[in-house]
């Protein structure tokens, strides 16, 4: 089963390569962009019987190796197969 787990930085931790984007957006010409975020996407493979199992190995894993839970926040998903 395929588990997605999206990292990114809370929202109180300053952002340099993301206000970088921003910078070179705007540059661009990309005026409506007002700010960037950016993350990390894992892309797992979980062996599990239900999608329950697998949240909990990927919100698991997420937590222990993934995400640095001082500065960062994890979303996981579960797809649909």
């Amino acid at each position: 089963m395929k588990a997605r787990v999206f990292v990114t930085l809370k929202p109180s931790v300053f952002d340099p390569q993301g206000k970088t984007i921003a910078d070179a957006l705007h540059s661009l010409g990309y005026t409506g962009v007002a700010d960037v975020r950016q993350g990390k996407f894992f892309e797992i493979d979980v062996e599990a019987r239900t999608a329950d199992q697998a949240f909990h190995v990927a919100s698991e894993v997420a937590d222990k190796v993934l995400a640095n839970p001082v500065i960062e926040s994890y979303r996981v998903e579960i797809p649909e197969s």
